[in-house]
């Protein structure tokens, strides 16, 4: 990576620690603090990724693995209860770079796209339903909530991403790091019995 691109990641990553961006508008603003031009190459994901996991080690070493656990924790409470609609935790809470400002991202692989939503309504949970895009890139709805973290004292975003039965599959595949993209519930529990990162 060139000296540029690497001082792009370097400044998105503190966004993202910090700040609890994601990647594309922490490298947007990345950008724009260093007075770089629009049009400038970007870092890809996997480069910010390093530098965030870099920054946490310098920066964030004392606080970060608490508020991992926190977080994941709290994803597999979502999860257990959505359990029925198939939920994979991906992200930076599976991947272990998130931090107490980071949003939980849980996939829901359903026979009947609306089935979640309709159990969100039954349980009287607020939410709010857009559309995003997919793991694919293809559009899925997507309904976010906000859940209070006890461990953490505070709420945290949720977001619950809802993609046909038949993505599964796909949704497996290992991404460029040779890492399996999102986990299920009992790769969760792994994680927080292992003390995995």
């Amino acid at each position: 990576m060139d000296g540029t691109k690497a001082e792009i990641a370097a400044a998105a990553a503190r966004l993202v620690v910090e700040e609890g961006l994601e990647y594309g508008p922490a490298k947007r603003r990345a950008l724009r603090q260093l007075g770089l031009g629009a049009r400038s190459a970007l870092p890809d994901n996997d480069a910010v990724e390093d530098s965030v996991r870099a920054y946490i080690e310098l920066f964030c070493a004392d606080s970060q693995p608490a508020e991992l656990d926190a977080l994941r924790r709290l994803a597999l409470a979502w999860m257990e209860r959505l359990a029925q609609f198939r939920p994979y935790l991906g992200g930076a809470v599976w991947h272990g770079t998130a931090t107490r400002l980071s949003d939980v991202y849980i996939q829901l692989f359903c026979d009947d796209p609306k089935s979640a939503e309709v159990a969100l309504i039954e349980h009287n949970v607020d939410y709010e339903a857009r559309t995003i895009a997919g793991f694919n890139g293809e559009p899925v709805e997507a309904l976010s909530l906000s859940s209070v973290s006890r461990e953490l004292g505070e709420s945290i975003g949720v977001h619950l991403m809802i993609h046909d039965h038949d993505d599964l599959r796909g949704a497996l595949k290992r991404d460029a790091k040779g890492r399996v993209p999102r986990g299920d519930i009992a790769a969760v529990r792994a994680l927080l019995r292992d003390g995995g990162a």
